[in-house]
């Protein structure tokens, strides 16, 4: 069952879900999700997902192992919010770490955020196709997502990006 969106309710503004990965495309999605956010009065949330490891070592090793992944999430997501303060100062993003499969991480987020609105990825520019992420995602048939998928190109330029968001 789908979870009712909130975002135009009282009380409650759109939210739009980015998620930062190491993908060259995820700038992109970046910057489009937080002009659209500015643009619109919305929020920002950006997502990253520690994808699941293989800790079937020791005790110690797989806490150590854990904790070196979320100091890493926690860095990556710092500095990509100080550049969303850089082109969208008034915006203070959200910042969510997960653990699992995107696609899955994905979904509970946005079925536990009602807030959140649009789902803004960025396609690979590359002859391997889209990106994993989009790959990912576009593959998900059950449950489907429950919100709009914005897809923007990964060769636009900021200033196309401001043109159309």
């Amino acid at each position: 069952m789908v979870s009712r969106r909130l975002a135009r309710e009282e009380g409650h503004r759109r939210k739009f879900l980015c998620v930062i990965d190491d993908t060259p495309e995820c700038d992109r999605a970046l910057v489009y999700a937080a002009t659209r956010a500015r643009h619109t009065a919305g929020g920002l949330v950006l997502l990253y997902v520690i994808p699941p490891g293989d800790f079937q070592h020791w005790r110690g090793v797989e806490e150590m192992m854990r904790a070196e992944a979320m100091d890493e999430a926690r860095q990556r997501l710092a500095t990509t919010a100080e550049r969303v303060h850089a082109f969208a100062a008034d915006i203070e993003a959200e910042l969510v770490i997960r653990e699992g499969q995107a696609a899955d991480a994905i979904h509970r987020l946005i079925e536990e955020d009602r807030d959140i609105a649009i789902l803004v990825l960025a396609a690979g520019i590359g002859s391997e196709g889209p990106g994993p992420l989009v790959t990912s995602v576009a593959a998900r048939s059950t449950p489907p997502f429950p919100i709009p998928v914005t897809i923007v190109p990964g060769d636009m330029s900021d200033d196309d990006i401001a043109a159309v968001a």
